[in-house]
């Protein structure tokens, strides 16, 4: 059995492996680098190596680095958790030549599966079904154009080395193709230094259903059944569940079977996920449901499958990579009730899920769920990584115990200044399409505002919120009835205003006698929001109409299509800034004239910075040109 094992990540993954090591009695080493100084997972491991500088590209994604540390601290194995350096066959193989153990795949199976056309080729060969698409080596717009034409509209463009959501573009008409294919490929060199794409048929009610597969060095390979990841928002996941809802049995011994089937045509070993793409216009049916890739690693949800199967995943990682066969043969798996997970991200809604970061000055997740989480209170959401904040797991006996339990515990979650999507997710959970399970990838799309809208507070909660700020005490049921009673505390108004800049008027029926708060806090069904006094800002306009186009976070711009003096519609793509792993498009917010230009290519914008302003009237023209 392995004694030690280096984890080749961070966060709630570093955290999570560190849990399951220390329970077997396995020593972990812990590798962090500048940003990550004070991390949790940092304290937690046995020992931990300074790997570098905050960007992962000098830190995480060094492999060089990690297998120093690795030999440097006398750990056995390396346990690569998912992103970063997870699927990069080339890393394994250097793991494997410092005669340490990987905690993965063979490279072999990795190079296999991933690049998605080549994964595919390989797949239609093996006998498992696939999407119509185009695979092909030619990657000139052109080509591409007309493969897409042939294919028919809508389709999706994918990143062929991508993942997580990142180097993948719907396209709806052959007119979107051009510029939905440089940025898809801007992306994807980007984030896997990898450009080439690859063209699907994007199904018009698509459900993403995936198998987790689980292979040993025996020659034996089980499925832990499915999940259903159909819930997304710009194909990145936001609530998993296990098992899928609606799939029969028959249908689920067919996809497993084709799951299994794909693994072992890769002489698959450790922890796997094959996905699929299920046509859901007509139920789920094993003849609408196809190979899209696999992921050569656990995945962020693999909890759900945990809570349903009773199975510790990164045991059984561990226990493989040390030789052993697989704890459990197929027969002895089952399905015990149902589980949900949600994804708790540093973002915000209601700006469009712009990433927040920043320190976690207020901080408290729901005690009775299963949390994973890499943050603590007092800690930092920096821009160098994923915005995750925590996965929240419920279980029940049944989906709609889950739900309950998971939704009762969302309402729970009290995180500030970080802006979260806490109540987006609460929405999510309540909207009745969910809750009938009548789901598909573009549910959240359908949705639309009533996601990120959250309820305005009662009069109760904004009279509670006003006390607070004038520094009132007292009230109750004897301040209701006013001036009937002799000395009685006169009612008042006071003017409140939100961080979003909403004004709400309240009701004091209390009188002064303490120190009032300069502003107050108020929590409700994970929705966040601070008040304080409507004078208390002063005069300050905060228009939004002047024209003035800010970086919203940190980030490097990555391309600039105007220049000063151009002429531009509202919603035009004036400059777009990569934060986060992530594009942002910043826009022309009224048409107009571009009078002021900040961003060049290349540059890292600092949050608030003005990169451009449009002006209606283009005789400003001369007043901005060059203006600071």
């Amino acid at each position: 059995m392995i004694e030690s094992v280096l984890i080749a990540n961070r966060g709630e993954i570093a955290c999570r492996i560190i849990r399951t090591a220390r329970a077997m009695g396995v020593r972990t080493v812990a590798v962090f680098s500048d940003a990550d100084a004070a991390a949790p997972h940092v304290r937690q491991a046995d020992a931990a190596v300074y790997i570098g500088p905050s960007p992962a590209r000098e830190s995480y994604l060094v492999g060089d680095k990690i297998i120093a540390a690795a030999l440097a601290t006398g750990a056995e194995a390396i346990h690569p958790g998912y992103g970063f350096l997870s699927e990069n066959a080339d890393f394994a193989q250097a793991v494997l030549d410092a005669d340490l153990i990987w905690v993965g795949p063979p490279p072999a199976s990795i190079r296999a599966m991933g690049l998605k056309d080549a994964a595919k080729a390989l797949m239609a060969a093996a006998g498992v079904p696939v999407t119509p698409g185009y695979l092909g080596e030619v990657q000139t717009l052109a080509r591409l154009q007309a493969e897409a034409d042939v294919i028919g509209y809508p389709v999706l463009i994918k990143a062929v080395a991508g993942g997580g959501g990142k180097g993948m573009r719907q396209v709806q008409s052959a007119a979107d193709f051009a510029e939905a294919l440089a940025s898809c490929k801007r992306e994807a060199a980007s984030s896997f230094g990898n450009d080439h794409v690859l063209i699907e048929k994007y199904i018009q009610r698509p459900r993403h259903i995936e198998v987790q597969v689980f292979g040993d060095t025996h020659g034996h390979v089980v499925h832990l059944f499915e999940r259903d990841c159909s819930l997304q928002r710009r194909h990145q996941k936001v609530i998993e569940e296990a098992p899928a809802p609606g799939m029969d049995d028959p249908t689920r011994a067919a996809i497993c079977a084709v799951a299994v089937r794909a693994a072992k045509a890769v002489d698959y070993v450790g922890a796997g996920t094959i996905e699929f793409i299920a046509d859901a216009s007509d139920g789920l049916r094993a003849d609408r449901i196809w190979f899209m890739e696999m992921n050569t690693r656990l995945q962020v949800e693999h909890p759900v499958t945990e809570e349903i199967t009773g199975v510790d995943l990164v045991e059984w990682q561990l226990r493989v990579a040390s030789g052993q066969p697989l704890p459990l043969e197929q027969d002895a798996l089952s399905i015990k009730g149902w589980a949900m997970e949600a994804r708790l991200y540093a973002e915000n809604p209601a700006a469009g899920f712009l990433p927040s970061i920043g320190s976690l000055d207020h901080f408290a997740l729901p005690p009775g769920l299963r949390v994973e989480s890499g943050v603590e209170r007092g800690g930092e959401i920096s821009p160098f990584y994923d915005p995750m904040i925590a996965k929240l797991i419920a279980h029940g006996d049944t989906r709609d115990q889950a739900l309950a339990a998971l939704r009762s515990g969302i309402g729970e979650v009290a995180v500030w200044p970080v802006k979260t999507n806490a109540g987006f997710i609460g929405r999510l959970l309540d909207c009745a399409a969910f809750k009938a399970a009548d789901i598909d990838t573009g549910l959240i799309g359908r949705e639309g505002e009533v996601l990120v809208t959250g309820p305005p507070p009662d009069a109760a909660e904004l009279s509670r919120i006003a006390a607070r700020l004038v520094g009132a005490t007292g009230g109750g049921v004897w301040s209701d009835i006013g001036g009937i009673r002799l000395n009685a505390p006169p009612r008042a108004q006071a003017r409140l205003i939100d961080d979003t800049g909403e004004v709400y008027v309240a009701t004091l029926n209390a009188r002064v006698g303490q120190a009032p708060e300069p502003w107050v806090l108020s929590f409700v069904r994970g929705f966040a929001r601070s008040f304080e006094l409507q004078q208390a800002r002063g005069s300050a306009s905060g228009a939004t109409g002047d024209g003035v186009v800010v970086s919203p976070m940190p980030g490097r711009i990555i391309v600039v299509d105007v220049k000063v003096g151009d002429a531009v519609m509202r919603g035009q793509t004036l400059v777009t800034l990569e934060a986060m792993k992530m594009e942002h498009t910043l826009t022309a917010p009224f048409d107009g004239t571009v009078t002021q230009l900040n961003a060049q290519l290349g540059d890292q914008a600092v949050e608030g910075a003005v990169l451009a302003r449009v002006s209606k009237d283009a005789d400003d023209l001369d007043a901005r040109v060059g203006e600071p």
